[in-house]
């Protein structure tokens, strides 16, 4: 098994939210989504308790909520194959991705408060990204010409940068990335063959400076390619804020909604509620990062906007909640109703190429996929090992699915999710 493939396919064409449809379910009911909503998901609950049953995941857990009314928690099974610990919504996840949608809306914060602006050069922090180069041909060699556009925090939200991937990116640029420790993500402390991230960059100051130095895989604004963006917006937040990546998430966003369990580096002391991550391999389960000796108890070189977080569904509902509330909850007020609106929406560049993309047919607001048309009002992403979140402003709807395994697309879970959710809403109004 090799660890980089595991990763690779972790983030492969389903692996990403599959709420298509919402919208129409919204055109569809005229009386109050949690009015008609059954309040056993009787098609998510048979899913959930097959897998877990049939052993193909040790747990699954879904956490959805709807308007006022209290969230609905349906789970099965153990932190562990073999543990007699079952799940609930104070179990620690790894949710990876899912950090995305949350340091985008730290950079709305700061764009709400003035301090730096959606279409504003991000060299006007960081100069050393004042004069970046483009690759010609990305797959053969590291050739670059002067970039025409400048990368712009609109750019880092919707992964419009140029920016590459070590998950995504090939050949020379690759080996560039890989060279520079330019790789922020975790997964295992085991040697795992296939695999080698190297020494990755000490903070993220060394990460953006050496970045900056390598060429961008197409021109900023002009093209959809996942990549290290939210990473390098981390840092952007640092300069802005004059506060550790880290803490101002902690801060501005953490305290206030009272998520305690969501961690960078996950305390010792909270190793009973930890997962185990498993990799699939030919439909066995490989635990690639056991519970009791987690790579995430180690302290990150830093703390990665882009996937670095481990959270529990209780806390990852109340970053939720707050979206679907237009930014505040329980009386804190995150950022704004416009920045929350605005964060949520299409915010891609004019012209941008999403064609054959994972967000071909809808647009990407900060850090997460949003959806247009029909699908209007939604909002959401997932991790690598399996999670999946999104929000309904219009239907009041938030809804968290957790599980661990890797590649996320071994098990059509996350990309299911959201119609299983669907389904027995819909099922119930047309009833």
């Amino acid at each position: 098994m090799k660890h980089q493939r595991i990763e690779r396919a972790a983030l492969g064409r389903r692996g990403f939210l599959g709420f298509a449809g919402i919208g129409a379910v919204a055109a569809a009911l005229p009386t109050p989504l949690w009015a008609l909503a059954q309040e056993s998901y009787p098609t998510l609950r048979g899913k959930i308790n097959e897998y877990v049953a049939q052993k193909k995941l040790p747990n699954l857990l879904a956490y959805i909520a709807r308007g006022g009314a209290a969230p609905e928690v349906i789970s099965a099974g153990t932190i562990a194959v073999g543990s007699n610990v079952p799940v609930d919504i104070d179990t620690i996840y790894r949710v990876y991705s899912m950090t995305k949608p949350i340091a985008g809306m730290a950079a709305m914060i700061l764009i709400g408060e003035g301090k730096m602006k959606l279409d504003q050069p991000i060299s006007d922090f960081l100069p050393e990204f004042k004069n970046m180069m483009v690759l010609v041909d990305p797959e053969k060699n590291l050739d670059a010409v002067p970039a025409k556009n400048a990368i712009t925090i609109r750019h880092l939200l919707t992964h419009t940068a140029g920016l590459g991937y070590t998950i995504i990116s090939k050949g020379p640029l690759l080996k560039a990335y890989l060279d520079n420790g330019i790789s922020p993500g975790v997964v295992s402390k085991l040697p795992i063959p296939g695999f080698e991230r190297g020494a990755p960059t000490p903070d993220l100051k060394t990460f953006a400076e050496r970045l900056a130095k390598l060429p961008l895989i197409a021109e900023p604004g002009s093209k959809w390619s996942y990549s290290v963006s939210l990473d390098l917006l981390g840092r952007v937040i640092e300069v802005v804020s004059g506060m550790e990546f880290g803490a101002f998430l902690q801060s501005r966003i953490f305290d206030p909604l009272k998520m305690t369990s969501t961690f960078f580096q996950i305390p010792k002391a909270q190793a009973g509620r930890l997962t185990t991550n498993y990799g699939v391999l030919y439909g066995n389960l490989i635990p690639i990062d056991p519970a009791e000796d987690s790579i995430y108890f180690d302290t990150p070189a830093f703390p990665s906007g882009g996937g670095g977080l481990a959270s529990t569904a209780r806390d990852y509902d109340r970053f939720l909640a707050m979206l679907v509330n237009f930014g505040t909850l329980d009386g804190a007020r995150i950022m704004s109703p416009e920045m929350a609106k605005l964060g949520m929406s299409n915010l891609l560049p004019a012209g941008a190429d999403i064609t054959g993309t994972w967000v071909d047919g809808a647009g990407h607001g900060a850090g997460g996929r949003s959806g247009l048309g029909a699908q209007a009002g939604s909002f959401g992403w997932g991790g690598a090992a399996g999670t999946n979140a999104f929000v309904h402003t219009g239907l009041q709807l938030r809804a968290t699915g957790m599980a661990q395994y890797m590649p996320s697309n071994s098990f059509p879970f996350q990309a299911d999710f959201p119609k299983w959710v669907l389904a027995d809403i819909l099922g119930r109004a047309a009833g």
